[in-house]
């Protein structure tokens, strides 16, 4: 997995690779291996060269920052390979709307049915991607026409989860 990140403005590039019980990552061209537990939501453990870090998500409907120890970064997470399915789609309020995967990972739930309506920023899906569960939201308020995730399904990074109308 290949991800652009972007931390207090300045960019990196992050690969990503499962091996056995580790991570092994390469930030921006370095090796290094993670050891990573989800110890609840939104809150990760790291273990990186015999060190311990714990991160804390903090994700508002326009932002995400994350804390390390007592500091803040603003972070940007984009898959390259889905760029494409939000740039056509950035934008529309009106008709119906693609809620797209960001990451690759496995559905965990399912937060409504179909034909419910849903408020902007509403949760719909919950994904799990290196171990943290992460809450898919609605783009817009309206009508959930069609949920194409199931629990336990596979997901890849710009996979249709929802449509929302």
């Amino acid at each position: 997995m290949v991800y652009e990140v972007t931390v207090d403005g300045k960019p990196h590039r992050l690969e990503l690779e499962r091996d056995e019980s580790v991570w092994k990552c390469r930030l921006d061209g370095q090796e290094i291996i993670v050891d990573a537990v989800l110890v609840r939501p939104d809150v990760l453990s790291l273990l990186v060269d015999g060190r311990s870090y714990e991160i804390k998500r903090e994700q508002t409907t326009n932002d995400l920052h994350l804390w390390v120890r007592n500091k803040r970064f603003a972070v940007e997470l984009r898959d390259p390979r889905s760029l494409r399915a939000r740039r056509d789609g950035a934008g529309q309020t009106s008709g119906p709307q693609k809620l797209v995967c960001p990451m690759p990972g496995k559905i965990v739930r399912v937060l409504v049915t179909e034909k419910s309506e849903v408020e902007a920023g509403q949760g719909i899906v919950v994904v799990e991607a290196m171990k943290m569960q992460n809450e898919i939201k609605s783009p817009k308020k309206g009508v959930v026409q069609k949920i194409l995730a199931a629990p336990g399904a596979a997901v890849n990074a710009g996979d249709v989860l929802a449509i929302v109308e």
